[in-house]
């Protein structure tokens, strides 16, 4: 897979079709893989947080997830296209319909109470055969706490092939730190919010904004106290690491 440096973090040039395909390599496998993903609020967290700079060494493929790293990507020299921006809000339909032709047990945790619940019978529904099990993501997630060893045990009792752990950055990355090596599973995701958008316990935006740039607009509207701050404030260190990057190759260059 395509690799590449810049804004201080590595990634993957990978496709939904690409995606899949590591996600059965790794169930054919028997191994475990951990795939992580980027996008500008987990830029600004990688620079700022060191357990979120261990949870990136440890994964195997990181993909793209928001189309301004592909646009500042590009414009530092790098083939990245279009479809090497994959978000869960599509992602999750082609995964699911490939697990349930292949069989791969997927457990799904996070969201509120219920929320999964709901997005996993509509998946089922949806793509018939389906094994998915949830937990929402109201627990003590402190690696020795009671609920966490009770999560590890349900989660190992069910042997899925892929977890998916949506509960926001970067608590759902400082989890997986904490507890892969506790975990029997091929596939690890972290996903945010795809099963919320399932559900629609969060709106969708329309598909075409993130084509084109614009599906954090959408978003702000629909949970402006929540992602203001990730939206309108956090970009802004993005863009520095940009000029800096910028301005260092062009003094290299000379």
């Amino acid at each position: 897979m395509e690799s590449y440096q810049f804004l201080g973090v590595w990634v993957n040039a990978l496709t939904i079709e690409d995606l899949n395909e590591l996600v059965r390599q790794s169930v054919q496998r028997g191994e475990r893989w951990l795939i992580a993903n980027h996008n500008m609020n987990s830029l600004r967290l990688f620079h700022k947080d060191g357990k979120m700079r261990d949870f990136y060494a440890r994964s195997a493929y990181i993909h793209v997830d928001g189309m301004p790293l592909i646009w500042l990507g590009r414009l530092l020299g790098y083939p990245l296209r279009r479809e090497h921006r994959v978000t869960y809000a599509d992602w999750i339909y082609p995964l699911m319909a490939d697990a349930a032709r292949s069989g791969w047990r997927i457990f799904y945790l996070g969201s509120k109470p219920g929320v999964a619940q709901r997005g996993a019978a509509i998946l089922q529904e949806r793509y018939p055969g389906l094994e998915i099990v949830t937990a929402d993501g109201y627990f003590d997630a402190r690696r020795d706490s009671e609920d966490n060893r009770a999560l590890l045990e349900k989660i190992n009792t069910f042997q899925p092939q892929v977890l998916m752990v949506g509960m926001g950055m970067p608590r759902q990355e400082h989890w997986v730190l904490d507890n892969m090596d506790s975990i029997r599973v091929n596939a690890i995701l972290t996903a945010g919010a795809a099963i919320d958008y399932v559900a629609g316990a969060v709106p969708t935006p329309p598909r075409w904004a993130g084509k084109v740039g614009l599906e954090w607009f959408f978003r702000l509207v629909s949970e402006p106290g929540r992602l203001w701050r990730r939206y309108l404030v956090e970009p802004w260190f993005v863009l520095w690491l940009f000029i800096v990057e910028l301005w260092n190759r062009r003094r290299k260059a000379d």
